[in-house]
């Protein structure tokens, strides 16, 4: 065994999955800083003696990477380059009774729901003057705001429910303080994130209220971008559009996850919408805000799936024509309703047809990519790449979007957070090409 060089008072925290458990770990980071933890998010000094793992337990790809991780700290452990291991997150939520036995090195398992509990364990006080407060992991000037926990939908595919449980909205009044106190601190972007936000507001007040929130957040003094992420098409909400319309902070952008395009598919999926309704939604949202930029993803290979219904589903992108688009495999999970059919589509279809989905997706955002060029368009700076700064329109997510590669001269200096006016020069599927102006 080496010689012991962690700090006893340093936690790493560690996050696999989506964008609601980066929120997750940043708040359990801004509780650990409150009760005098060093804290570091994905520390590559190997130095600190406990480690926090936030784990992803949605599809099978995220679920092996979760357990390599955790093994792979737990080997850490038995080395001797880690005093202790924590594991949390949805993957806890879900199998901590099987992985307890088959991985004794971790020295306790928490829920999506027991942070209270985790900081307790740890000696710390859970602060609740601190509710709202995080340790950003993100560039300063863009934050994930979640507005609610869990989902009521019943979708057929889906373990959310299982992981996080029902849907239980946060008061607004609670997120406008989360948004000034981020907003004070240097964040311009908001990208609101729920498992559903148009549920938002049926719970606690009775009727849906994400355009009211909207609205709410967009008075924030500072913030100058509000992003959509997560819109379920049944019972959308479409006075936020009408928000989306009225306040120019609010991003002419929609992530609303369709899934699939055969009627048949989607009413073994549970979605509650047949592809006529889909075709009227999205028109009657495209009409509304003509500018807006409509993100999807779909999933191929669902129990069932003929070729037919992937022709459809392909015929169906190409008439639609989505400004983004992504495309994963169906995975068979245990304890969902889909679990009980026959998951009779073999991998290598199923991996054939999301390449033929993203293959078309890739000639379209070419084509809807080269209106831009000769335009000017305003870009919020993420980062520098090898003296070329790369930002962001309004019309694209972080990590999961288009990005602009900006060309500035030697003696111009942009700082991340700021925003350029960008000549656009050129254009390829998912990149746009121009010169600071």
């Amino acid at each position: 065994m080496r010689t012991r060089t962690t700090q006893p008072r340093k936690v790493n925290v560690v996050t696999l999955g989506c964008a609601k458990n980066v929120f997750d770990s940043e708040v359990l980071m801004g509780q650990l800083r409150a009760n005098s933890y060093d804290v570091e998010h994905e520390s590559k000094s190997g130095d600190a003696g406990i480690v926090i793992i936030n784990t992803c337990g949605f599809i099978e790809s995220a679920k092996q990477e979760s357990i390599d991780t955790i093994i792979r700290f737990s080997e850490a452990k038995e080395e001797g380059l880690v005093d202790r291991v924590y594991v949390t997150g949805c993957l806890s939520e879900r199998y901590k009774d099987e992985l307890k036995d088959g991985i004794p090195e971790v020295d306790a398992w928490f829920g999506t729901r027991d942070l209270p509990r985790l900081l307790k364990t740890l000696k710390a006080d859970y602060k609740r003057e601190l509710v709202g407060e995080r340790l950003l992991t993100t560039p300063a000037h863009y934050a994930y705001l979640k507005i609610a926990e869990g989902c009521d939908r019943p979708c057929a595919f889906c373990a959310i429910p299982l992981m996080r449980g029902k849907h239980v909205s946060t008061p607004m009044e609670d997120l406008v303080r989360q948004a000034e106190s981020l907003a004070a601190n240097g964040v311009r972007e908001l990208i609101l994130i729920a498992q559903d936000l148009t549920y938002y507001g049926l719970d606690i007040y009775r009727e849906r209220k994400l355009a009211e929130l909207v609205r709410r957040l967009s008075d924030v003094d500072g913030i100058d971008w509000i992003r959509l992420h997560y819109a379920f098409p049944t019972g959308f909400p479409m006075d936020v559009l009408d928000a989306m319309a009225e306040r120019s902070n609010v991003c002419n952008y929609l992530d609303m996850p369709l899934q699939h395009a055969s009627d048949d598919i989607l009413k073994s999926m549970r979605r509650g919408i047949t592809q006529e309704k889909m075709d009227r939604l999205i028109g009657d949202i495209r009409n509304r805000v003509p500018e807006i930029a409509l993100r999807t993803t779909l999933i191929c290979g669902f129990p069932g799936e003929t070729e037919a219904h992937h022709q459809d589903m392909l015929e169906w992108t190409a008439r639609m024509r989505f400004e983004r688009v992504g495309c994963f495999t169906y995975s068979h999970e245990e304890n969902t309703h889909a679990f009980k059919l026959d998951d009779d589509v073999p991998e290598e279809v199923k991996r054939k047809r999301v390449e033929a989905i993203m293959e078309q997706q890739a000639g379209i955002s070419y084509e809807l990519n080269q209106k831009f060029v000769g335009t000017r368009q305003r870009a919020l700076v993420d980062r520098t790449e090898d003296g070329i700064w790369i930002g962001r329109t309004e019309w694209d997510s972080p990590d999961v979007d288009n990005e602009v590669r900006i060309t500035v001269p030697g003696d111009v200096h942009l700082r991340m957070g700021d925003f350029a006016e960008v000549e656009i020069e050129s254009a390829t599927e998912f990149d746009l090409h121009g010169k600071l102006v």
